[in-house]
This record gives C-alpha cells, structure tokens and sequence, in this order.
C-alpha cells in the first residue's frame, strides 16, 4: 500500500502536491492496485479471518481485481462486517483533499465534483489552494438498515439553506447523508434487506449513475464510492424484500458460510474472545472443553428445534467460553484452588450467555422452553465428543475405573480433592485422551472425571440423579 510521507513534508497545497508527483485515482483503482501490490508479495491479505482460504477469500480477491461492489451474504455471526471492514487496509494511508470552505466532501484536490470546489479552483491559483489529508481508517462509514432513512445515507434538501436564497435544484441546498460524504472512500451497508425501499431506490441510482437525486431534483457529479452490503440469505432471497434492480446492480455476491470444522471453530473462538487466561488466579482450559463449547454451537446449528434460517452466531460460542472460564474462576477465588480448571458442571451456568441468542422453531419445538431445548442441544454435544474419544481411545478403560456400585457426587463448587478421595487411581489413558496431567493434578482430574460421566451417562451406562443443584453419577 501507498504510505504518506512524514507530516513535515506533505504537500500543503495543490502547488506542492502537484511537484511531489502524486498521482490521483478512482477509490476502486487505489484498492486495485494496493490489494495487486499485496497479493504479489505473499502477505496476509486478510489477518484475522479464519477459515475462509479457499473459499470466501477468493472471492473477494476476485472482486476487488474487479472493481465490484459487493454483497456479503451469510448467517448472522460468519464475519461479514468483520470482512468489510478489512478492506479498509488496502486504502491508501492518506490521500489529500481540498481544505476549502463551504466544501461538505473530500475533494480530489486534482479531480473535484462539486461546483464550490470547481469555482474555488478556477478563482485561485494552486499555490492559494489548501489541501490537508485524510487518514485511511476514516475513509470507511457503515449503517445498519433498520430505522435508516434516505436523508440519512444519501440526503436531503436543507431549508436554512433554501432561505438564504439557494436554490433548490444546486447542490448548494443539499445537506448530504453518509455515502456522499464517503466520496472517495467505502461505504457499507448491513442487513440490506431490512432498508426501506425508497432509500434502496436511491442506493440503485448512485450504483447506476453514480449521482444523487433528492426530491426530484438531481443534483449531478460522480461520486466516487466502494459500496458494500450484507445480508441473511432467508431475507436476501425472500421476494420483495430487494428490488430487483438493486440486485442487478451489485457486481458481486460473496458467501460466507460457519466454520467447516470443529478444529477451526475452536480457532476463531480463542482468537476472538480474547479472554485472559492468567493473572492471579490463572485458568487452564482442557481441550475437550474448548471441543465441548464449539460443539454446542454445532448441535445448536443443527438442531430442529432452533430456527436454522435465523442461524447460530460465533458469538454464542465466544460468550458461552467466557461464562465457563468465569464459573471456573469464581470457583478457584472461593475454594482457593489454582489453576482453575473448567468442568462439565460449569456448563450449568451457559443459560445466561446463551438465552435470547437463540431463537427458536415454533413448529420444531412442541412448547419446548429455551432452557429445555439448550439443555438437549449440550446433552448431544456431550454425547458427540465423548464418543469420539471413546472411539479413539476404547469405552472399556475408560469405564472400568468406576468399577460397580460406586456414587461420584459433582458440582461447580465442589473442591477438586473431592474428586480425588474417590478416585485412588487414574486410568494412563486418560493422560493420552485428554493431552494434560491428570494424574498429578487434581483440578485436571476432577474436569476429566465430569466429562467421562457425563459421557457414560450420554451412552446410558451409568444413572444420573439431581437435587439442590448436585449431579450424582451411579454405576449399578
């Protein structure tokens, strides 16, 4: 990408920065020709974003080779706005515009669409001419569509104005929304369908013509803008909700899709999260508790009783992974126990990060309550996981430690020796199944004892009974 020059030696007006060399171009050229620049030196394109390499990245490669604009069209929660938004690194750094009064966008100062500034520039020479520049990450506006109105994002005719004698077919008497005040810059649009259908005539025009008409008066000069939309597929493709014409006018459409693997998944939950994991009280996280989040997002995206047009966010996994590691903390302060170390029971407590973030099939849940329908979609992915490792790594010495007859009592703040008190040995697999010590730690040991009876419960080998907020695991 272009980078600026130190402040002292910027251009300050259009003399200085003709002499400098600098060279003017159309904001979809200047992301061209930066994002050209970066694919050639192998860099990483897009930091951050996991799991689109081989399929929603090149697309939006091939598109801003095309100088597109775009639709990001996905399930809530696949990163589009997150996408958007990176495009932003392939601006230039600064580019100069005209520092001129009465002027309301930032003027190419070699290349300027409205009158004020065409007239300025014919009265004074260059060297009267001020410029200043603008940083790149100020370059990018976004809005999301609901309560939009179309003097919002493209305008409307200021009547201050009209009474000081303006009149009404100049741009002069126009106070511009955001997309003509991103001249020369990104502009970006969430949840598309939900935009009023005027506001999506106006955006059709400005895609088509690439100029501003408000009330009927048009108001001609190009304005020189990337746009981008998002939308949910299930409103995206409903009739009616899009003009047609705006469609058309779209030069790509990207999909994103959820993560295609649970290793992946688990990737962008702890890039995302970002939550400390040490400190005082430090906290170590087994990964099959890591696979035991992520696969509740899963099942929750497959089950039917959760409507899968709606989709299920990666913010329900990054929620639910810090309610975890928060339930296994406390437990660590008021037990005084370290590391702290996350168990199945502390999945007790995902009802207050996973509530309201899932919506649910009217026709597929029977009356079924949130709580219940989450309680079935943690009870399958408990069920997924075990097996897995039950199929890696035997049922049969897994089990067997537990022997006949023997009552284990579980719980979020139940201290870790007393896990150990009844358990005098522990199988080596365990040591090989879930990848940490737990024979020499007892906070380790007490997590992979839970998963395990939890397991053998989920394949009904073992009973379960529960009061006053204990689990007591039986084998008969």
């Amino acid at each position: 990408m272009t980078e600026a020059s130190p402040t002292h030696h910027r251009p300050a007006n259009l003399q200085q920065l003709r002499e400098s060399g600098w060279v003017s171009k159309p904001v979809k050229r200047e992301l061209h020709d930066n994002f050209l620049k970066a694919l050639a030196s192998g860099e990483d394109l897009f930091p951050g974003i996991v799991g689109y390499e081989d399929t929603v990245v090149p697309e939006v490669n091939i598109a801003l080779l095309a100088s597109h604009d775009m639709l990001f069209l996905g399930e809530k929660g696949q990163g589009k706005s997150r996408l958007m938004r990176t495009l932003v690194r392939f601006l230039d750094e600064e580019v100069p515009y005209l520092d001129i009064p009465g002027v309301p966008l930032h003027e190419d100062p070699c290349s300027p669409v409205t009158t004020v500034a065409k007239r300025f520039l014919a009265e004074h020479s260059p060297a009267e001419t001020p410029i200043k520049w603008w940083k790149r990450e100020d370059r990018y506006a976004e809005r999301l569509s609901p309560g939009t109105k179309f003097a919002d994002i493209i305008g409307e005719i200021d009547p201050s104005k009209l009474a000081s004698g303006v009149s009404m077919s100049t741009e002069e008497a126009l106070h511009f929304g955001l997309i003509p005040r991103m001249h020369r810059g990104i502009f970006a649009m969430n949840e598309l369908p939900e935009l009023d259908e005027l506001v999506q005539v106006g955006l059709f025009n400005i895609l088509e013509e690439r100029d501003v008409q408000i009330r009927g008066f048009p108001v001609r000069f190009e304005i020189d803008v990337l746009i981008l939309f998002s939308a949910n597929p299930s409103t995206y493709n409903r009739s009616g909700k899009v003009i047609p014409q705006l469609k058309d006018r779209i030069g790509s459409v990207i999909h994103t899709h959820y993560p295609r693997e649970r290793d992946l998944g688990i990737k962008i939950l702890e890039q995302e999260a970002k939550v400390d994991l040490g400190g005082d009280y430090p906290v170590v996280v087994p990964y099959f508790m890591k696979e035991l989040i992520e696969q509740i997002t899963i099942q929750a995206r497959k089950s039917k009783y959760i409507d899968q047009q709606s989709g299920v966010s990666a913010r329900f996994s990054i929620a639910n992974y810090g309610t975890m590691i928060a339930s296994a903390r406390q437990r660590s302060v008021l037990l005084g126990e370290k590391p702290a170390v996350p168990r199945i029971s502390d999945l007790g407590h995902l009802y207050s990060s996973s509530l309201g973030k899932l919506e649910l099939d009217m026709m597929g849940s029977h009356q079924m309550s949130e709580r219940q329908v989450l309680d079935a979609v943690i009870a399958e992915a408990i069920r997924n996981v075990f097996n897995q490792y039950v199929e890696e790594h035997g049922l049969q010495e897994i089990a067997e430690i537990f022997g006949k007859g023997v009552k284990i009592e579980v719980g979020d703040m139940l201290p870790s020796a007393h896990y150990a008190d009844r358990l005098k040995r522990v199988p080596p697999v365990w040591d090989k199944a879930f990848e940490v010590n737990a024979a020499s730690d007892p906070a380790v040991r007490a997590s992979c004892v839970e998963f395990v009876l939890a397991g053998l419960y989920s394949l009904d080998r073992i009973s379960r009974s529960q009061q006053h907020g204990h689990i007591r695991y039986e084998i008969e």
